[in-house]
């Protein structure tokens, strides 16, 4: 809580911190300061910390530890200021305190807060090591030295594009285990005929190894996408301080700065082109977002699609059937539903309603500044992680233990008026749509009605329907 200048003595389990607004109370053994210490009441919403959101911790962190290299190549911070500093940060970046980090995820400023809570970690965890107390911000001070040459409105983004980029190869590894997965089935399952749909009704023949290779296909594409999107997050604004202008940094640190997280992360990263437009712009925020929207759809129409082909077992589809996780039913004895496939749909629909909050944040910014990218950044970590996790689970626990039914595709295939496509080019649309309409009205298949008939030749036949009729035709 802050305490009035006046109240000068701390009371047990308690130091005595000051900022700008004057005395604050913070845990003595807390390594964060004044600022977090407000932030943490002011912002006691979502109850989740930042700590939590580990990409986002770990690179501003690597932001902290490359502007102290930076500035201690510019002459600005001396050699053990320089030191403690980057130890410091090193170690926030390996997770070593990440409870320390409590300003929630949802919060005002800009990420300010998020700023201010690393600059005091990395400052008080630096007096450790150099063998003073916490709070001794004469000997090093978060503003003064750990922020030094920075603002919050690029060291922020700056981290935020970078914990997007660091948690993008688990999104990516994911599906494409995923993708994996059911190219395996695609494989098992490729002589296997079935009946394909649209529109939910019966349309024309293909494999189930078809249909399982078409779900392979269209996750390696958005892994495409995904690596697009990422790409654009590259461009940085280190170095622009509080608008752009870089007022208050040496002209050179945004140059160094930028050179020195790439060589720590190893990433390619660059200074922005337009300064004053990339401490605004969010656009890179918005592409991602739609990219894991994207994803997001796809992954529930592919769930819908196996809820569906495993609907049953007897009432419905059963082409396929899903491996039994778990009991389905408090009541009904034996009933097994699709629950993985229903958490599908269900990381989707978050997801999906992620991507507005994230257009509606990217929107409302204004003139030199956009304040909402604590919301952006907490919304997109977390759907990437909620799609990786999704993912991986829906690869062991669904699609690996996928198994068909044979008898019921040819079952569904043979009962219905599928081949009449293929029929066309044979014997015409006119007669083809009268022997479909034979088949469907009498309740036979198709196959039955045109060896009735004794139209097609047997090599015909056979490669129509998969089989070939007794001497019915020439």
């Amino acid at each position: 809580m802050s305490r009035s200048d006046a109240a000068i003595e701390s009371r047990p389990g308690f130091r005595i911190e000051r900022d700008s607004l004057g005395l604050v109370e913070v845990p003595t053994s807390a390594l964060w300061g004044a600022q977090t210490e407000r932030a943490r009441l002011n912002f006691a919403i979502s109850e989740e910390g930042i700590g939590r959101l580990g990409p986002l911790i770990r690179s501003l962190a690597l932001v902290k530890q490359a502007a102290a290299i930076a500035n201690h190549r510019l002459c600005l911070l001396d050699d053990a200021k320089a030191e403690a500093i980057i130890a410091a940060a090193r170690e926030v970046a390996e997770g070593l305190h990440d409870d320390a980090f409590p300003v929630d995820v949802l919060q005002g400023g800009a990420g300010t807060s998020t700023n201010m809570n690393m600059n005091e970690v990395v400052s008080n965890r630096a007096l450790e090591l150099m063998g003073r107390p916490c709070g001794d911000y004469g000997a090093l001070h978060p503003n003064d030295h750990v922020n030094l040459s920075q603002s919050t409105n690029d060291a922020y983004p700056t981290a935020v594009r970078l914990a997007l980029i660091i948690a993008a190869p688990a999104l990516a590894g994911s599906l494409a285990r995923l993708a994996e997965a059911f190219s395996i089935k695609a494989s098992a399952f490729g002589s296997i005929r079935k009946l394909g749909r649209t529109q939910l009704q019966d349309a024309v023949p293909m494999t189930l190894g078809q249909e399982f290779q078409a779900f392979a296909v269209t996750l390696r594409e958005d892994l495409l996408r995904l690596a697009e999107a990422i790409d654009l997050l590259r461009e940085i604004n280190l170095g622009g301080t509080a608008i752009g202008t870089g007022i208050a940094a040496h002209p050179q640190f945004g140059t160094i700065a930028c050179e020195e997280l790439s060589r720590l992360t190893g990433e390619r990263l660059e200074p922005a082109f337009d300064l004053i437009e990339a401490s605004w712009d969010a656009g890179a925020y918005v592409h991602l977002s739609s990219v894991v929207k994207r994803i997001a759809v796809k992954l529930s129409k592919i769930a819908n699609d196996l809820r569906l082909l495993a609907s049953g077992p007897r009432g419905g589809f059963g082409e396929i059937r899903l491996p039994p996780v778990q009991p389905g039913s408090s009541l009904m004895p034996g009933k097994i539903n699709p629950v993985i496939a229903e958490m599908i749909n269900q990381v989707a629909f978050t997801v999906i309603g992620g991507d507005l909050t994230v257009t509606m944040a990217a929107e409302a910014g204004q003139l030199q500044l956009n304040p909402f990218e604590p919301v952006i950044a907490a919304t997109l970590l977390r759907a990437m992680r909620l799609l990786s996790n999704a993912a991986d689970r829906l690869a062991e626990r669904c699609v690996a233990g996928i198994e068909a039914d044979a008898a019921a595709c040819a079952r569904h295939l043979d009962a219905g008026a599928a081949n009449a496509t293929a029929l066309v080019p044979i014997v015409g649309y006119e007669l083809a749509a009268e022997l479909a309409k034979e088949a469907l009205s009498s309740r036979r298949p198709l196959a039955d009605v045109v060896r009735e008939r004794q139209m097609l030749p047997k090599h015909e036949f056979a490669a129509l329907f998969g089989e070939t009729p007794p001497g019915a035709c020439p």
